[in-house]
C-alpha cells in the first residue's frame, strides 16, 4: 500500500491510500461504473421471463374475468373457467404494450360457453369478449 500526496483542482492537498495508486475521484468512478453495469444487468435479466412464464403469470386473472362474464351470462353463480388455449401477442409498435390472449372455457348448471379474454401483461385489466359471433343479422 502507498500512500501519496496529490493536489485537487482547487489547490487542496490530499493523501491518497489506495494500494494501486488510484485517486478517490477514479475509485468513485470505478464504483459507479460497476454499479451502473450490475444494475443494467439485472433490468436486462428481470426482463428475460419466458413466454410460458409470462402466460402462466397472467392466467388466474384471465380465468377469473372470464368466469365472473359467464356467471353473469349463464345466470349460474356456480360456474368454472378453464384455460383452452394461449397465445402472447406481440406489440403492434416497437416497445408496445404487451398483451396476452386467452381462450377459456366457462360450465355450469349444464351449460357451457368460451370466452377470448385478452390481458394487459404485467396489469390486472383483461376484457372477456364472447368466442363466437352472435350478431343478429337482419
Amino acid at each position: 500500500m502507498t500512500t501519496t500526496l496529490t493536489t485537487t483542482l482547487t489547490g487542496a492537498a490530499r493523501l491518497s491510500t489506495d494500494p494501486f495508486g488510484f485517486s478517490q475521484e477514479e475509485v468513485i468512478m470505478m464504483s459507479k461504473g460497476k454499479l451502473l453495469s450490475l444494475s443494467a444487468l439485472g433490468l436486462l435479466l428481470a426482463g428475460c421471463a419466458s413466454d410460458q412464464q409470462i402466460l402462466s403469470s397472467e392466467q388466474d386473472q384471465a380465468i377469473l374475468v372470464a368466469a365472473r362474464r359467464g356467471q353473469f351470462e349463464l345466470s349460474c353463480p356456480s360456474a368454472r373457467g378453464i384455460v383452452l388455449s394461449s397465445n402472447l401477442l406481440q406489440p403492434v409498435l416497437w416497445n408496445g404494450i404487451e398483451r396476452a390472449e386467452y381462450t377459456v372455457g366457462v360450465e355450469g348448471c349444464g351449460k357451457k360457453t368460451t370466452y377470448i379474454v385478452v390481458c394487459q401483461v404485467r396489469s390486472v385489466s383483461c376484457l372477456a369478449v364472447t368466442g363466437r359471433n352472435q350478431a343478429v343479422l337482419q
